[in-house]
């Protein structure tokens, strides 16, 4: 067992789970971070340092978001703050889009999201513990792309649960946010980023006229979980450099 706060960020083996692991572990949480890909999450808990711990977890499957939740309470205690990053966007084009892909992704970014909000809240309830659930949005909740027909649905969704889960835990003093980036230079803009095209474009509809960084979303993330925002439920905050705002260009 530990005297810190926990805090479990899943998808946290590069990226902006990554930078969150290390916002939080800097404001004093026992880190743990999950991730599908076992020897990437190990390696990045190794790399944060710490005491922080690496689990594999596949967030599309409930058995295994059971198992995760088990081993961290069995051997650290009940998480105080969640950050439900893990999420895939597999594009493809909409008239010949796969039920398959289709269930994955939502398996992933929304059903895992709601099991394991709804498991952390119940150890959080259980011990006590008010704590801070923090969902990975986007602005592709509410800015559509057709090539990512199953991302774009899943994104809704997730700030939608986020009120549900924001109202059904208010009376616990648990509370429940989420954060949308923009246009973040991760592994998932690295397409992007190596054509000068696809770059132009999306500076075109960034106001701030650049990509954000990772650790830009974790410290809102962070903030999020803190005390600091402590009359803070039910929102996702959109970071991303303007673009929800802009209605045309120059």
């Amino acid at each position: 067992m530990t005297d810190k706060p926990i805090a479990l960020v899943t998808g946290g083996a590069q990226g902006i789970g990554y930078a969150c692991g290390a916002a939080l572990k800097e404001d004093g949480y026992q880190v743990v971070l999950s991730d599908i890909n076992a020897e990437g999450v190990r390696e990045a808990a190794d790399r944060l340092g710490g005491g922080t711990v690496g689990l594999p977890c596949d967030m599309s499957g409930p058995g295994q978001i059971a198992a995760m939740f088990d081993t961290i309470e069995e051997t650290l205690g009940p998480v105080s703050v969640l950050v439900n990053n893990a999420g895939v966007a597999m594009p493809g084009d909409f008239l010949d889009y796969s039920l398959d892909d289709f269930q994955k992704v939502i398996a992933i970014n929304l059903t895992g999201v709601f099991l394991a909000t709804q498991r952390a809240a119940k150890a959080m309830i259980a011990n006590g513990i008010e704590g801070a659930i923090v969902n990975m949005s986007s602005i592709n909740a509410q800015l559509a792309i057709p090539a990512i027909p199953a991302y774009c649905a899943s994104k809704g969704g997730v700030n939608q649960l986020t009120k549900v889960a924001a109202l059904a835990l208010a009376p616990h003093n648990i509370r429940v946010n989420a954060v949308g980036p923009g246009s973040i230079d991760t592994a998932m803009m690295a397409g992007v980023n190596a054509n000068p095209d696809a770059m132009a474009r999306v500076m075109s509809r960034t106001p701030l006229g650049r990509v954000g960084e990772a650790r830009e979303i974790a410290d809102v993330v962070a903030f999020l979980a803190s005390k600091k925002a402590s009359y803070v439920t039910g929102e996702t905050v959109y970071v991303d450099g303007g673009r929800m705002g802009l209605n045309y260009t120059v």
